[in-house]
């Protein structure tokens, strides 16, 4: 699900389910961040790290441990760029050669409405407007969750690229639906603070696509070499 919205250069392994995966060991480094958390979290973080070694392996880079860091941001190998997203029954890692790609970000949530009073604290007014009208047309895709998680990918691929927080309020997100399809399309997130350079660019803007599927919303950016 989440391969599909990234280029072929980027490798992704994908859990289905609650229960965790029989590969979901962590190493002692990792069990040591999550000696005191609860049970859901520590599944949570096992099975997309067993996503990620998953898909070093695929890469034919020897698995490692994966750290949480500044933000809460992975640490990758080097020479590889990666996201990882979890929700209520699923989990996805996505890695990608750092000479393949720029950045990028993963996520996922349930397609459910966003709980009362998010949707407020996450948008700008011409976001606010775009979703009425795209609710109109295809009121099937619970939008407000999408854009959130649209939000979450764009986060994850500004955040290695600047070492800085990105509020939700600092990129407009314009959503649309792939013609003649209901449950997939891009989105164009135009960055409302001075973005990343990446080469000889400063980017102005991320590029990404999404999906609804399997009751999920998945969406991807990826940020190509200038």
């Amino acid at each position: 699900m989440i391969e599909e919205l990234l280029p072929t250069t980027v490798v992704a392994v994908e859990a289905f389910g609650d229960e965790e995966p029989p590969n979901a060991v962590l190493y002692p480094e990792e069990e040591a961040v999550v000696a005191q958390a609860v049970a859901k979290r520590r599944r949570e973080f096992a099975v997309v790290r067993s996503c990620a070694r998953r898909a070093m392996e695929k890469l034919g880079v020897p698995p490692v441990p994966i750290l949480p860091g500044e933000r809460g941001a992975p640490g990758w190998p080097d020479g590889l760029f990666g996201s990882m997203t979890h929700c209520e029954g699923y989990g996805a890692a996505a890695l990608v050669r750092a000479a393949d790609l720029a950045s990028l970000g993963i996520d996922a949530e349930p397609h459910k409405p966003l709980p009362e009073g998010v949707l407020p604290a996450v948008t700008v007014p011409a976001e606010v407007d775009r979703l009425g009208r795209l609710a109109g047309d295809q009121p099937a895709v619970h939008w407000d969750r999408l854009l959130f998680s649209a939000k979450e990918s764009v986060y994850k691929a500004w955040f290695p690229l600047t070492g800085k927080w990105l509020d939700f309020s600092e990129a407009d997100i314009d959503l649309h639906a792939d013609p003649g399809e209901r449950h997939s399309g891009g989105f164009r997130a135009r960055l409302l603070v001075p973005g990343p350079r990446v080469g000889e660019s400063r980017l102005d803007h991320f590029e990404g696509r999404w999906t609804v599927r399997r009751g999920l919303v998945a969406t991807a950016v990826s940020v190509p070499h200038t």
